[in-house]
């Protein structure tokens, strides 16, 4: 578990390091209300299609040679590119092909365009992993209350601490960091928790297996 929660936001975690190092770069217009007015404007290395599907097949292939668990290295695989997935849909046009390449650049733009298209396909996209993982309501509750917290990036309606963000350049990947860093552990917790209890029930009509049917 550790590791596959690692893999969904390995690109991200890479981003925040690059960012903090000065590699990559954002900016933000005068004024922040909403996650439209955050602009990515430098991450080759860390968002490319060519870096994240090169991490996936690096580290599937790792896994795959330490540990000869083919289910432990397709699972790592998929989840770190499976990060593509939604920044391809909600990101503005920033997502380069590969480091060096700065056109075309990729990404419908639902933040800008449909901000709260973006928050129903993202809190849509956790339910979903949810119900395949089978958890339980703690683990349901904390996928759903956590993507509620995010709502001031979708409304300018909606005060939240997107607003600090002008002029503060480095307070953007230290704040995601904060939270995945958060969300992480709870959702490790209680999914690891949930797969104890399954795996420990009584064979009664009430036990479900933790993995989808």
């Amino acid at each position: 578990m550790p590791a596959l929660l690692v893999s969904v936001q390995l690109a991200e975690l890479a981003w925040i390091a690059l960012e903090l190092a000065g590699v990559e770069r954002t900016a933000t217009d005068p004024s922040v209300h909403t996650v439209a007015q955050v602009h990515l404007t430098y991450m080759p290395y860390s968002h490319s299609v060519a870096t994240v599907l090169g991490g996936a097949l690096l580290a599937a292939g790792v896994l795959w040679a330490v540990t000869r668990r083919r289910d432990v290295a397709l699972a790592v695989g998929l989840g770190i590119a499976s990060h593509l997935v939604l920044d391809l849909l909600t990101h503005a046009p920033d997502l380069a092909l590969a480091p060096g390449i700065s056109t075309p650049k990729l990404g419908l733009g639902l933040y800008a365009s449909a901000p709260w298209a973006a928050f129903l396909l993202e809190l849509a996209y956790g339910v979903l992993c949810w119900r395949i993982h089978r958890g339980g309501r703690a683990l349901l509750a904390t996928i759903v209350l956590f993507n509620v917290a995010n709502v001031s990036m979708f409304s300018a309606a909606i005060p939240g601490p997107e607003e600090l963000l002008p002029g503060r350049p480095l307070l953007l990947p230290v704040l995601v960091l904060a939270q995945i860093a958060v969300t992480l552990v709870l959702t490790g917790a209680l999914a690891r928790r949930r797969g104890r209890e399954t795996v420990t029930a009584p064979p009664t009509g009430a036990w479900r297996s933790p993995l989808p049917s």
